[in-house]
């Protein structure tokens, strides 16, 4: 990308600049950013057709997924012998493609270089630090905004130049010298007053310690109060386990959270202890000043690492921060920051709006989104994200009536159909909800990853031979996407359910079972999805074993009871068989109707 450096260069050249005393700042870029979820997102063109990238600060440099290169007609070349990206799901190996015109902040960029690989984000591709060093960044994701600078005669300036007084609150920490090959943002943290490195990174949703660091905290998995939370997963194929606890400090700058609760997992981080994800992001304006080394930022207010612990019923350790749910807020030294000007065009406030939704915040979410859906009433994408965001504040009528809109904007708005999708389902209009997939197919090339999406959706609506179709697609575009374990035991279960297909389906399990971390309960579902393929092939033997372990692990699954009480019928096991059918029954009391409309009879 050294061709866009230079231009974004010569344009912020052109760029009348801010001056902070003798300092001078001349703005190269401001990228709009959209919040999907704790994703920050910016649109781009390939070619001349959008194309939604992940602005991802803690990626070395920018990519695209192979899937994505196939969908854009990209010619891919190989990378140099041993090339590769190593993140937190491992290494993963990469080729090279050129866009012929890539677009981005409006500006045409002849003939630039992308990685390509396999990063497990739904998204086209990543842009990476070869965009975002180029000069100061700073991050504005509450207000929808990434700015790249240039300074001059700035070195002992405040460079957090919204602030407006020196009563104003704001941090500064020192951060490493960045290169070309070093050229992360990395600085310092404390956890229980124990100095840790911190990485920050707005590809990381979360913020997430490794288990090392934890550990020298003195918080294990096995420590009181720690919850499982999900796994972790990105560049490469591994997926590891993650927890959330509590820790009697965190300080980063000025700021302290007391009994913070982290996320902690099982990852490997080479350069830090810790990355900082888009949750800290969201709650802070940042400006990274690389002449300096060092970070400036000012708190927003709100949660500061985004939790979602497994059990809701289990309630967070007390802490001395302000909470919003399980997430812990800063006790920032001060009043916040203020707020920067009010928006004034639809897609400001749809970008506000998307940001506030990250927060949970939804009524003003609801409100921005409002307000762009009526200064431009002719977008279909912010009639979509009201809708989205009316769907997590528990409103699926107004919801529906916002996609309805959507779709008659623009029929082919495909995550529109897939929403649209699973409002039908979720009301049994299996015949609506089929209509939108197939729309949503029509509109999706081949490699598209919503095909995923919408293999998961035909299972739901029990129509097995289209799903298979979808997984077929979306599994042989995605051969080393981080997510392919789960892809393929989705295709195991969808095999136990349709009872097509068996073969596949078995070599699909014993792929999932090879792969699958047996400390952790809950990957004992594909055990008895393995034993339901098995009873159908009639290797009542295998069955019964792979029933029995899930049982050890999972005493209360009745697909793994039931499906046992069959295998040992079929034996003229009948007691056995009677007493695994009763208990059952006992815990779902349609579950012999369920095996019995799927054809699994004794």
């Amino acid at each position: 990308m050294r061709r866009l450096f230079i231009m974004l260069a010569m344009l912020g050249a052109l760029i009348a600049g801010r001056a902070l005393a003798d300092c001078k700042l001349a703005k190269l870029a401001d990228l709009p950013v959209t919040m999907v979820g704790l994703r920050p997102t910016v649109t781009a063109k390939i070619n001349g057709e959008d194309a939604q990238f992940l602005a991802d600060s803690g990626a070395f440099y920018s990519n695209i997924s192979p899937a994505g290169a196939a969908e854009y007609k990209l010619t891919v070349t190989p990378a140099p012998f041993g090339a590769g990206i190593q993140g937190v799901g491992g290494r993963a190996s990469v080729a090279l493609t050129d866009v012929k015109t890539f677009t981005l902040a409006g500006i045409p960029f002849p003939k630039v270089q992308f990685l390509v690989v396999d990063f497990g984000s739904g998204l086209i591709g990543v842009l990476g630090q070869n965009v975002f060093s180029i000069g100061d960044v700073e991050y504005d994701l509450a207000n929808g905004s990434i700015k790249l600078w240039h300074t001059e005669d700035c070195s002992h300036s405040l460079l957090a130049y919204w602030v407006h007084s020196d009563s104003d609150p704001y941090s500064i920490m020192e951060i490493s010298s960045t290169t070309p090959r070093e050229p992360h943002t990395i600085g310092s943290a404390y956890i229980n007053g124990a100095k840790i490195r911190v990485l920050f990174d707005t590809g990381a949703s979360t913020s997430v310690l490794t288990l090392s660091a934890a550990k020298r905290a003195g918080i294990t998995p096995d420590s009181p109060g720690v919850a499982e939370s999900g796994v972790n997963y990105g560049f490469g194929q591994g997926v590891s386990r993650a927890w959330i606890g509590s820790f009697p400090s965190f300080k980063i700058g000025d700021e302290e959270i007391r009994n913070a609760r982290l996320r902690f997992g099982d990852i490997q981080l080479a350069q830090a202890d810790m990355l900082i994800g888009a949750d800290f992001f969201l709650s802070h304006r940042i400006y990274v000043a690389r002449r300096q080394n060092r970070l400036f930022f000012t708190y927003n207010g709100g949660p500061v690492f985004n939790l979602k612990p497994p059990d809701p019923t289990v309630a967070p350790a007390a802490s001395d921060s302000t909470a919003a749910g399980n997430d812990s807020t800063a006790a920032a030294p001060g009043a916040s920051a203020p707020a920067a000007g009010e928006p004034t065009q639809a897609a400001e406030f749809s970008r506000r709006g998307n940001a506030y939704a990250a927060r949970h915040d939804y009524e003003h979410a609801i409100a921005d989104l409002t307000r762009a859906c009526e200064l431009a009433p002719s977008e279909a994408s912010y009639f979509y994200q009201r809708a989205l965001v009316r769907l997590e504040n528990r409103q699926p009528d107004l919801a529906s009536a916002d996609l309805d809109r959507s779709l008659e904007l623009k029929p082919s708005e495909v995550p529109a159909l897939m929403a649209r999708a699973g409002l039908r389902l979720n009301a049994k209009d299996t015949a609506g909800a089929t209509a939108d997939l197939e729309a949503a197919g029509r509109f999706s090339a081949s490699e598209a990853d919503v095909r995923l999406e919408i293999a998961r959706d035909y299972v739901r609506a029990e129509l097995f031979a289209r799903a298979e179709i979808q997984f077929d697609l979306w599994v042989s575009a995605h051969p080393n996407d981080a997510r392919l374990v789960m892809a393929l035991s989705d295709r195991c279960w969808l095999g136990a359910l349709s009872g097509q297909n068996l073969p596949s389906a078995l070599n699909d399990c014993n792929t999932v079972v090879k792969r699958m971390d047996k400390s952790n309960s809950g990957n004992w579902v594909i055990i008895a999805s393995r034993g339901i393929v098995r009873l159908r092939m009639g290797d009542n033997d295998q069955a019964i074993a792979d029933f029995d372990s899930t049982l050890k692990q999972l005493p209360k699954n009745v697909w793994a009871l039931y499906g046992r009480g069959v295998a040992k019928q079929r034996q003229g096991k009948t007691a056995e068989a009677q007493g695994d059918t009763v208990a059952a029954t006992a815990l779902q009391s349609g579950i012999a109707d369920t095996f019995k409309k799927h054809g699994i009879t004794p």
